[in-house]
């Protein structure tokens, strides 16, 4: 009998276990990132952001947790956003960013959360900091206005909101100018504050650092003894900013005042400068191709002291570097891109072998921002990885000792438990030129190979993002194997992972081997008996948007429905409304008016295929949204519409490239799964 009751207890887990993945559960996972040891080895801390979808917001807790094992401790309050924390160089302290009365501002607190502190006041907030670490200084970014708006140049039109453009760049990403750049600070530290008239070291320059979009705190950093400050910066504006990638390395020199670029022979990405511990040699990121913003991230190194220019460190490494920091004096530790995963890795110039690196991880995952550092005496890497079948959370390992990884972090270990993920098998597929393609296949959970299922080609954007173990809150392939659909993730050529002829293959060939590759494995995976070869659909994203319209005017009848979120659909517009002008020259071997024939690229534009068209298609495109304007998805929408093909247009005015608000992330899944359901099921 108490077998029995014991058997009925463990029922209702054994049935939440069961779950399949849903919509609104994955709005409940938690999202972990920023882990940081302490200088002695002893304590992390990191983020975890929730998201109330109610509210339609998200809010960020710092944890700690001791390296030695233990519960984790949240330190910050829900009621409060608390993000980008680090400890400060004595150990002592706990500094993060938090809102006040509207402003991004410096806090301070205790290494068990007590005794918050606000250190800055700076009028208008700021975007990011770091203290240097004698601890005199603080090193921060803001934003100055430098350009004149028309109410300012004509004071008698104060209700006027017309913009007098002279130049590109006018509107980048997801906004417009808005006539100020961000600049880095340098504000003495004293007893808590920031004290004295903070030095603006880009007095005057209207250039921003970090460089926008994406860049971030990794842009700055400082020397071990606080003399130098180093910091990437595209230094153009206007239309030749929009042409060019050439992003500089520049030392500040506190003592004298002057500002030095390290990396003025390399006219490609130059990014992210960390210094040696002993700060003899700064490493940085580094893109010898001009214009190519996709081209393979390399690390490079100056020695201060000996100053022999620049020197190659991982050339002879075919795959596109990440996040790194230094191991010590010599050897540095990095994430790579390597056949559909990211690895950690290990550099170091006392190896014999001709790359000189050795790669420390292994198995089906991401790793992404990391820390090493020293716990009794031994070498150690707190990382945050992901896979598809698992949301980031930290993991620590020895280098070499992979093997042995244990996990830190348990943000979503009760949630995973209740939720049944579908199996990952890797697939090797021959191309049309005969070569090996990785290929993702995700099965529903409950795969019965008895049974026949709808599939799904998911096809990648960037066209240069590799197509790896990564857990998306929106192309989530669980999320699409739980309703029962087979996800099909191909490697195609232009990904990154597999060297670099097979990542810049793409360049001026959007119309070619990569279409060839995505029918490839779709036409591989449709031989097995489970799969419904009539109920087959691409979908994707970005380039992954415009494969979806180039495949929906030659499939020759292979799908049954399509879906196209912020796509590429009429290349010579989209080529006159986009903002990055370095990437659409670069991908497309110049300008449309340049070319005399381009059979796999303008000439292979979308739009010109659309007679084709016969097959359902949902247009997904959003308003914000300046890298593949909104014109994209109206104009493929249209098209759509007066062809009699059944279609719907989903639109969203507050989004830009991604989908980032829950409300609005829950409408893309509710409305992308209905339409599957409607053209597959």
């Amino acid at each position: 009998m108490k077998k029995i009751l014991l058997l009925m207890a463990l029922v209702p887990h054994l049935l939440m276990a069961q779950q399949s993945l849903s919509i609104e559960t994955l709005w409940k996972f938690s999202r972990v990132s920023e882990p940081c040891v302490s200088p002695d080895g002893k304590l992390a801390i990191y983020g975890v952001k929730t998201y109330d979808v109610k509210a339609n917001k998200g809010t960020n807790i710092i944890y700690s947790k001791s390296i030695a094992g233990g519960d984790a401790k949240a330190l910050t309050e829900q009621t409060q956003n608390a993000f980008s924390a680090r400890f400060t160089p004595d150990g002592k302290k706990i500094s993060y960013l938090s809102v006040v009365e509207g402003e991004v501002q410096l806090f301070e607190m205790n290494l068990d959360g007590q005794s918050k502190t606000q250190v800055s006041k700076v009028k208008g907030g700021i975007n990011g900091y770091k203290y240097s670490p004698t601890m005199t200084h603080v090193a921060y970014v803001a934003d100055v206005k430098l350009d004149l708006n028309v109410k300012e140049i004509y004071p008698d039109l104060d209700k006027c909101n017309g913009r007098i453009i002279n130049e590109l760049y006018y509107r980048h990403w997801d906004a417009w100018h808005d006539y100020a750049y961000s600049h880095l600070f340098i504000s003495d530290y004293k007893n808590g504050e920031l004290v004295g008239i903070p030095k603006d070291i880009m007095q005057g320059e209207r250039f921003d650092c970090p460089v926008p979009p994406h860049g971030d705190d990794d842009a700055y950093n400082w020397s071990p003894n606080g003399n130098l400050l180093a910091y990437d910066c595209k230094k153009l504006n206007g239309t030749e900013d929009a042409l060019s990638t050439n992003t500089d390395i520049y030392l500040y020199n506190l003592n004298l005042g002057s500002t030095q670029n390290i990396s003025e022979a390399n006219k490609g990405y130059d990014k992210s400068p960390q210094f040696s511990p002993d700060g003899s040699k700064i490493a940085w990121l580094s893109m010898p191709t001009p214009g190519y913003e996709s081209d393979r991230n390399t690390l490079v190194m100056h020695d201060l002291k000996a100053n022999k220019g620049i020197q190659k460190l991982t050339h002879n490494f075919d795959f596109s570097l990440e996040h790194f920091a230094w191991a010590d004096n010599q050897k540095l530790v990095f994430t790579a891109i390597i056949a559909g995963t990211k690895q950690v890795c290990l550099y170091n110039p006392l190896l014999r072998s001709m790359s000189q690196v050795v790669i420390l991880s292994s198995g089906n995952h991401d790793y992404g921002s990391f820390c090493y550092f020293m716990h009794n005496k031994k070498p150690m890497i707190l990382a945050a990885k992901m896979s598809i079948n698992m949301p980031t959370e930290l993991f620590m390992f020895e280098p070499n000792k992979h093997e042995a990884a244990s996990q830190f972090s348990f943000a979503n270990k009760d949630l995973l438990a209740q939720t049944q993920m579908g199996k990952v098998e890797k697939r090797m597929v021959k191309t049309t030129d005969n070569k090996d393609m990785l290929v993702w296949v995700i099965y529903p959970p409950n795969f019965d190979a008895t049974k026949k299922y709808p599939t799904l080609l998911y096809c990648q954007g960037g066209p240069q993002s590799a197509v790896s173990q990564f857990f998306s809150y929106r192309w989530n392939f669980q999320l699409m194997a739980a309703q029962g659909y087979i996800v099909v993730a191909p490697n195609r050529r232009g990904l990154p992972g597999f060297g670099s002829e097979w990542n810049d293959a793409i360049q001026g060939d959007y119309g070619g081997q990569c279409m060839k590759d995505y029918l490839s494995a779709i036409d591989d995976v449709s031989k097995e008996a489970y799969v419904d070869k009539n109920k087959l659909a691409a979908v994707g994203a970005s380039f992954g948007g415009y494969s979806v319209y180039w495949l929906a005017g030659n499939h020759n009848k292979r799908f049954k429905s399509f879906i196209a979120h912020c796509g590429m659909f009429n290349m010579e517009s989209w080529y006159g409304t986009t903002e990055e002008m370095f990437f659409a020259n670069s991908d497309n071997k110049g300008p449309y008016w340049d070319q005399k024939s381009s059979p796999n690229n303008f000439d292979a534009s979308p739009h010109k295929f659309v007679k084709n068209w016969d097959t359902p298609i949902l247009v997904i495109h959003n308003e914000k949204d300046y890298r593949v304007p909104l014109n994209q998805g109206m104009e493929a929408f249209t098209a759509a519409q007066v062809k009699g093909v059944k279609s719907r247009f989903l639109y969203f005015p507050d989004e830009n490239h991604w989908v980032v608000k829950p409300q609005n992330s829950i409408l893309w899944q509710r409305v992308f799964f209905d339409w599957l359901d409607q053209t597959l099921k």
